[in-house]
């Protein structure tokens, strides 16, 4: 079949590398992709947000299915388009999607379907928010209401903290601002993914995310500096308790709104006094946690999304190794601010010294025959091994044979399990 795959991240760099080893992909596109998905796919210059170049980029390349990688066009009901036009795609619908591009949205449903999560308020306005703020005391939890590309959330240890948040969050009193205000959680997070197609649930594989900018987990919130996956501390029996107790109603109880939700089910977990409570959902898979699910899954992409999609009457089971990967992100200097653009990155074709290191590309760009940055995150070089310490070893040896002196990345990735 001929695959449009939407998005220009890694984590589509990741999918489309999985995507393009199906015997069932015949043509693979992509829009607009990068330097490194240029690669195994035929790139669009399509933005994610023009939904109309895209449903004339379906009609002219005769597209079967359609995959969306980020949350963006998601909330903004580029799967509603698609369907309409009868194009199969992986994606839930705008009217699911709210599950991701609204927490307020997301924790009210946790609420009426005693989904175990954090005690938290909504608050369209600043002072009675401040005030709540005061009364509950720090540390405590600040998110942005919206889509914020990862980034729209604060943990406040101070009330000076807090207020600064807050304030940055009411800009301008635009209307359509608001603010979802949680009690704080300390514990370790996870991540865990699961397929559904709007009833049955597909278990996929955890990971845990780095968050923040710089080595001990110190600097300001990212999109996501490294991950690794399966995460240790998710057992056998935490993943029964989510199933059983998080996703299976999430799933249920979307269905009884009427927003079915079709797609992969990304739940940010803490894990509290061994329990699990959900932290947020995203309604895509995760990046960089993508890019190490992918370099671990033995099964065939296409065909278990595809039959996520259609709601085949039968799902593949998917099939992951019994190994570990590691994915550290190299990104542009001064990221998550304001970071350098269109420097040079060289030695990418010879790092890799074996084929259990790939490098997933996201903010990348051709020009002059050079690969350049042109993004905050900008590489995701990831590894396979028999254990975490070696696959961490292999990432970092790659890292250190890439010529880039307009980035950095955290020298850590991979602590929390190797502690």
């Amino acid at each position: 079949m001929n695959i449009l795959l939407i998005g220009s991240g890694g984590r589509e760099h990741a999918l489309a590398w999985k995507l393009k080893q199906s015997p069932l992909c015949d043509n693979l596109y992509c829009a607009p992709g990068n330097a490194g998905i240029a690669d195994v796919a035929t790139c669009l210059d399509i933005s994610i947000d023009d939904h109309d170049k895209i449903l004339s980029a379906v009609r002219e390349h005769s597209i079967d299915f359609v995959i969306v990688g980020p949350e963006a066009p998601l909330v903004a009901g580029l799967s509603n388009k698609l369907r309409a036009q009868n194009i199969p795609v992986f994606g839930p619908s705008q009217e699911a999607a709210i599950l991701e591009g609204s927490k307020g949205f997301m924790k009210d449903l946790c609420a009426k379907y005693y989904i175990p999560t954090a005690a938290y308020a909504r608050f369209t306005s600043y002072e009675p928010a401040r005030e709540y703020m005061r009364a509950q005391g720090t540390p405590i939890v600040i998110k942005q209401d919206g889509l914020a590309a990862g980034k729209g959330v604060v943990v406040a240890m101070t009330m000076d903290e807090a207020e600064a948040a807050l304030s940055s969050m009411f800009v301008d009193n635009n209307p359509d601002n608001a603010v979802v205000i949680e009690e704080f959680m300390e514990g370790d997070e996870v991540s865990y993914f699961v397929l559904t197609d709007g009833t049955r649930m597909i278990p996929l594989t955890s990971a845990q995310d780095h968050k923040r900018a710089f080595d001990g987990d110190k600097g300001p919130n990212t999109g996501g500096m490294g991950a690794y996956s399966p995460a240790p501390i998710f057992t056998k029996e935490l993943e029964e308790y989510t199933l059983k107790n998080i996703i299976q109603p999430t799933i249920a109880g979307m269905k009884s709104e009427g927003r079915e939700f079709v797609g992969v089910l990304f739940a940010g977990l803490m894990i509290v006094g061994g329990m699990p409570k959900l932290i947020e959902y995203n309604a895509r898979f995760g990046d960089p946690e993508c890019q190490t699910l992918m370099r671990r899954m033995d099964s065939d992409l296409v065909e278990l999304l595809f039959a996520i999609a259609t709601k085949a009457e039968k799902i593949p089971a998917p099939m992951f190794a019994n190994n570990h990967a590691i994915c550290v992100v190299m990104a542009a200097n001064g990221y998550p601010n304001a970071y350098e653009k269109n420097t040079v990155i060289e030695n990418l074709a010879t790092a890799p010294t074996t084929d259990t290191t790939t490098i997933f590309h996201a903010g990348t760009a051709f020009k002059d025959g050079n690969v350049i940055s042109i993004g905050g995150r900008v590489l995701g070089v990831t590894s396979v091994a028999d254990n975490l310490k070696d696959a961490q070893q292999n990432a970092y040896d790659t890292v250190d044979r890439i010529t880039w002196n307009g980035g950095f990345c955290r020298r850590d990735i991979g602590w929390r399990a190797l502690k």
